[in-house]
């Protein structure tokens, strides 16, 4: 049997996600730990649209640089590529993250997502995988309330 997506299921998932995310504890402090300005910045305006423009979005594009900014101001919640040039992968640095005294939320994004692998990732202390196809203000609100167990 095969089923087909409308505007209308959009819609209805996306008025799902704004209720679940008027749910959500505030959030003021996220970091982006991702090498690609595109996907930075598509990730910090959607974030922005899901959690307001009062929150304060800080960019790490490297394995030391993520370091420096959790050391510095430990932030509330961490979005992190899987693939970091040049040989970081999201299994290197969540153990980097975690030594570095960082225990909130870790939300790895992901453009080769199976669920070997998002197994691998959430027993390294990931919280959540998502598809990097899938940035958009709903994925995002689901997987946000994934995060905060609101589902």
């Amino acid at each position: 049997m095969t089923t087909t997506s409308s505007g209308g299921d959009f819609l209805a998932k996306k008025s799902d996600a704004v209720h679940q995310s008027k749910q959500l504890p505030k959030i003021t402090q996220v970091l982006i730990v991702e090498d690609e300005n595109f996907d930075a910045d598509r990730l910090r305006a959607t974030l922005r649209v899901v959690l307001g423009y009062d929150l304060t979005v800080r960019r790490a594009a490297t394995l030391g640089a993520a370091l420096d900014c959790v050391i510095a101001k430990q932030p509330e919640l961490v979005f992190l590529d899987d693939l970091l040039k040049p040989t970081d992968t999201a299994s290197h640095t969540i153990p980097f993250l975690r030594r570095a005294k960082y225990e909130g939320p870790i939300v790895v994004i992901s453009g080769q997502v199976t669920r070997a692998r998002k197994a691998e990732l959430i027993a390294l202390g990931a919280t959540d995988v998502i598809h990097k196809d899938d940035v958009d203000s709903v994925r995002l609100a689901e997987a946000l309330a994934r995060v905060y167990n609101l589902t």
